[in-house]
């Protein structure tokens, strides 16, 4: 790999992290609003978080996952080995065909909005609330948003594979500030406030897709409306995409089991594993999701030239990267959980109990994290050869090992009287992902695609010390939550971000000091 290669992967890779931590920060923002001035004491956003994991379940597997992955390898194939009228033939027939698809998807989602409810929150039916019947309505208002987002997301797979990354990274952070709008603004004007949240989502959507054509229109690859549902290459994405829809969504499977399970336990139990799985949704979006967004193009180039060497080098380094990142992460959420949620939400509606059955959610959450980054990064692999038979195997097991924690952890813990047994469905999730990272590597090994650089181990070992140093310098501070209670926002502020760039710092100059430097990270073979 030339060193003027390096330099776009790392340059790349920054310009979607950048975006992404930026999409993030405002992405806090919005669900602080959401549990500061929305009392979920009743449920309200219990049920908006289950209308919304509906249309975003569909968008995760579709929009970000099986459908956008199996458009870059084949729009790759057409712009490396075609005219440009035929990736414009391409664009138009598949664009076409798929807005057609997801319009009649998102119909039939808003007719059958009260069967979709009951089976992914059985537990809403009885619910003294009113839980069901508000997420029936709220969903009705949420699903079209799939079809929005969905095409946004093939919008971004287009500008991807010309090396535009910073169009599809910072459009997320304008359905946020859409939500954020219709909670500060918008939601007092609403007799049932989360209604507000509703229609936000689905403007915010539309926005993003409208955000996307000014940069589509300067490749000259605007989308022109042409029905050929026998394109060749709407073939391929079949072939493609099919397979790989569960070997794509096995997180979202999983957070599908959570849901339905945690719609029988007691009311706030959604809303706490969703704000836990949010913050270790940040490393996981700005590092492993990055760095699969970087690769997945390059690799399907690589393996389209036979170019075995870069192939290779290239998914090391992403390996590499995602050892260096996903140990300090997962460590310090660990650590900082509880002063992270009390800085961040405990205020108004957000209460002391709220702060620690999120808490032990999110650090069970975050044992995962390094699986979770690992099968991003190794899923690229597959997918840019267009293999997925093995992605499926891995995730099947992943998926059916998920379920089966889920229902002994929580009977487990509920006969224990212990007062959160929903952090037995965030560990189950946790212990899946490396289920699911191992066999990914596993084959990966087997089958020889993968041959792992001899600096890989020293990498590791050297990240792990580095890591303990780090999580003893903030072992060195009070982090009890009644230390942080009594501080007000600008203190809780600066302690954390203190802890948290300092303790980065130390970490960065440990592996400095063990001689981990960039040029390690990009080793030949």
């Amino acid at each position: 790999m030339s060193k003027s290669i390096k330099r776009k992967f790392f340059k790349n890779t920054a310009i979607v992290s950048v975006f992404t931590m930026l999409s993030r920060i405002f992405g806090y923002i919005r669900d602080a609003a959401m549990f500061i001035f929305i009392s979920n004491t009743s449920g309200a956003l219990d049920s908006f978080f289950v209308a919304f994991r509906i249309p975003n379940f569909f968008r995760r597997i579709f929009g970000e996952g099986a459908l956008s992955t199996a458009y870059i390898p084949v729009l790759s194939d057409y712009k490396n080995g075609s005219t440009k009228d035929d990736v414009k033939d391409f664009i138009n027939s598949s664009i076409t065909t798929i807005t057609i698809i997801l319009m009649i998807v998102s119909i039939i989602g808003v007719l059958i909005a009260p069967v979709l409810i009951y089976m992914i929150a059985p537990g809403f039916v009885n619910s003294e609330f009113g839980q069901y019947d508000l997420s029936v309505n709220l969903l009705k208002i949420t699903f079209p948003y799939m079809m929005f987002i969905c095409l946004t997301a093939l919008a971004g797979s287009i500008l991807n594979t010309y090396d535009n990354f910073a169009y599809p990274a910072i459009t997320p952070v304008i359905l946020n500030l859409s939500l954020i709008i219709s909670v500060l603004f918008v939601a007092p004007y609403f007799e049932e406030p989360v209604f507000a949240l509703a229609w936000g989502l689905l403007i915010g959507g539309i926005i993003q897709l409208s955000f996307q054509i000014y940069p589509i229109a300067k490749l000259g690859l605007l989308p022109k409306f042409k029905i050929n549902t026998k394109h060749p290459g709407l073939k391929k994405i079949k072939e493609i995409m099919l397979p790989m829809v569960f070997g794509s969504s096995v997180t979202q499977i999983n957070m599908i089991f959570d849901t339905v399970i945690a719609s029988f336990l007691i009311t706030g139990s959604i809303g706490w594993l969703y704000m836990s799985d949010r913050f270790v949704e940040l490393p996981l979006a700005l590092f492993g999701i990055s760095i699969a967004t970087v690769l997945l193009p390059k690799l399907s180039e690589y393996y389209n030239k036979e170019n075995k060497e870069s192939y290779n080098t290239t998914l090391n380094w992403g390996l590499k990267l995602g050892i260096l990142i996903s140990l300090p992460t997962t460590i310090g959420l660990i650590l900082l959980a509880e002063p992270i949620l009390i800085t961040l939400l405990q205020y108004k509606e957000f209460s002391a109990n709220d702060v620690n059955m999120t808490a032990i959610s999110l650090i069970a959450f975050s044992l995962g994290l390094p699986g979770m980054i690992g099968a991003k990064i190794l899923i690229t692999n597959y997918y840019s050869r267009k293999n997925t038979r093995y992605p499926v195997k891995a995730a099947l097991i992943a998926v059916v090992c998920n379920f089966i924690l889920n229902i002994l952890f929580v009977i487990y813990l509920l006969k224990t009287n212990f007062n959160g047994a929903h952090v037995g469905l965030a560990l189950a999730t946790s212990i899946s992902a490396y289920v699911n990272f191992y066999f990914l590597f596993k084959t990966a090994i087997k089958t020889k695609i993968l041959k792992l650089d001899k600096s890989i181990k020293s990498i590791l070992l050297k990240s792990i010390i580095s890591t303990f140093i780090m999580a003893l310098f903030i072992l060195y501070f009070d982090l009890d939550k009644n230390s942080w209670i009594y501080l007000d926002l600008f203190e809780r502020l600066s302690k954390l971000f203190f802890i948290i760039f300092l303790s980065a710092f130390i970490y960065f100059i440990f592996l400095l000091i063990f001689k981990v430097s960039p040029k390690i990270l990009s080793t030949k073979q």
